[in-house]
């Protein structure tokens, strides 16, 4: 890869050259790197008032019966906890921020394909979770049909619905534009030479991730119309009583929101493709077969919708066809396991707290993939099926998996982000402590799960007192470790990075700390020998 000049250039992307100074600057700016920190200050925000109404969720379950508010309050709490999580963090998370800042650069690109385009989505997506989030002090109270809106209760309930509907239809928008943006991008405005088999990895799961954004989004964001027009004009289409199939709503549902599991995974997996080979110092085992698996994740996640179904009443052969794609959509992911291994064999690992991360990631990843088969077999999941061990192997997969991936991601490109290093010491104890709450938290919902735990339930039997006490302090140290980070990245100034803290070997590491305002001085080519992770 050509070297570009390693001299500060003045003005930064972080400096205001522009019409505006400070905050307007940031909100009219169509820098890429701007906005994708935008998005992750956006994000963080949400992570965090979604977190504390789980802390609050969990105080209630402290004891069997009523604590501090009542079934209808708690209904609502977790509602708008699983829309804050998934449709405002987990969905757009990695891609929309690390695919803003770190993508163009990573493929040589001065900036993504459509700029402005770029920004109108980011004022979607601020539109769509201030819509959903204002269900929650309007109309008849919160909503309390779970993230998932099943017919036909969400067409039956007086809570407010519509507007935590209408929201998610919204952020859909913006997610179906991100996409389209990145695969544009990609295919467009990569440097000289570097061919898609010379890309990195990062970009590559984005890629498949785009794909899905763009062809699976509108499904849900058609469902959801639906689901309004039912309620506003009384249009038959989920609800029994007016000739409906609420089977239907189910179908329309996951065919979107089982693929939007790979919309959260995928660009996770990126991330750490490209922390252990930087951190081990090796090149990357088996880089096709990595690529190629993301596509594979991406095609073959668009068929095993239905395994959320075993129990609505699907013919046998439908159930056993969809468990054995269930099955199938396990390979690829293990190819990446297997070659994230093989790439840490014999390599020359230095333990910085983006590996630490990774390390946990592909940990608690692995959990989730094998209680996720379990789930997928049909005669264990007919027994636990809507019970706590859903919400363990759920919270594994997206917290363990995406939100791991994203500290990861956070440590690794911070120095580059920002010009400046962090507090090692205290990046190990966010660690720490968020890999010992995550599992003191979520681990004993398995346990009580398997015992008969439903889940989205007020009250429990007090066998179940136990594995609900473990849980609220694993919360309370998930919070703990979460504040560690939030204090070791933004609470005083570090040391100067390097232009190549870690020894990498991809784009993003050859350009000054932060990156110039239009990322490169001089384009970057890539040789015909040349590769995305040349250690030697």
């Amino acid at each position: 890869m050509t070297e570009a000049k390693t001299h500060h250039p003045e003005p930064s992307y972080l400096v205001d050259t522009g019409k505006y100074k400070g905050l307007m600057a940031w909100l009219t700016s169509t820098d890429h790197k701007r906005i994708g920190l935008m998005y992750m200050y956006a994000m963080m925000i949400f992570f965090s008032v979604g977190g504390l109404l789980g802390i609050l969720m969990r105080i209630e379950l402290f004891y069997p019966g009523q604590q501090i508010y009542g079934p209808q309050v708690y209904n609502g709490l977790f509602t708008i906890h699983g829309i804050i999580m998934i449709f405002t963090v987990v969905i757009p998370g990695l891609a929309a921020v690390f695919g803003n800042f770190s993508m163009p650069i990573m493929i040589g690109a001065k900036d993504v394909a459509f700029p402005r385009l770029n920004l109108f989505s980011f004022y979607l997506y601020v539109l769509g979770a201030a819509i959903a989030l204002s269900s929650q002090f309007m109309g008849n109270g919160p909503p309390d049909t779970g993230w998932t809106f099943y017919a036909p209760y969400s067409i039956q309930t007086h809570t407010n619905v519509v507007a935590a509907v209408f929201g998610a239809f919204v952020l859909g928008f913006s997610s179906i534009l991100t996409g389209l943006n990145f695969i544009v991008t990609m295919h467009r405005m990569r440097a000289p030479g570097m061919t898609f088999f010379k890309m990195p990895l990062f970009p590559w799961s984005l890629y498949a991730t785009a794909w899905i954004q763009v062809l699976a989004t509108p499904i849900v964001g058609i469902t959801l119309l639906m689901v309004i027009a039912e309620r506003w004009l009384r249009i038959g289409f989920f609800d029994p009583s007016l000739g409906g199939d609420p089977v239907l709503y189910q179908h329309l549902f996951w065919i979107y929101s089982h693929p939007a599991v790979y919309i959260m995974i995928l660009p996770a997996m990126g991330v750490i493709t490209e922390i252990i080979p930087t951190f081990a110092q090796k090149r990357i085992f088996g880089y096709k077969a990595i690529a190629i698996s993301s596509l594979a994740i991406a095609l073959v996640g668009y068929f095993v919708w239905a395994h959320h179904m075993y129990t609505s009443g699907m013919s046998t052969t439908a159930r056993w066809v969809f468990s054995l794609l269930t099955f199938l959509v396990a390979v690829p992911s293990a190819i990446k396991v297997f070659n994230w291994v093989a790439t840490m064999y014999k390599g020359s690992i230095s333990m910085r707290p983006p590996f630490l991360f990774a390390l946990g990631f592909i940990f608690l990843f692995m959990i989730g993939g094998m209680t996720g088969l379990s789930l997928g077999a049909l005669a264990t999941n007919v027994h636990v099926h809507d019970t706590a061990y859903v919400v363990a192997h759920f919270h594994y997969i997206v917290f363990g998996g995406v939100g791991f991936a994203f500290f990861a991601a956070i440590y690794y490109w911070y120095p580059k982000m920002y010009g400046r290093m962090y507090n090692f010491k205290m990046a190990n104890w966010s660690f720490v402590f968020l890999f010992t709450g995550f599992n003191l938290l979520y681990f004993p919902q398995f346990i009580i799960g398997i015992m008969g735990m439903p889940r989205r339930y007020f009250d429990y039997l007090p066998q179940f007192t136990l594995g609900q006490q473990l849980s609220f302090f694993g919360a309370i140290l998930l919070a703990i470790g979460f504040i560690i980070m939030l204090i070791t990245l933004f609470s005083k100034k570090g040391a100067k990075a390097p232009d190549n803290p870690w020894g990498g070997r991809t784009f993003e590491w050859r350009i000054p700390s932060p990156p110039p305002l239009e990322n490169f001085e001089v384009m970057p080519e890539m040789g015909e020998n040349e590769e995305p992770y040349d250690y030697k």
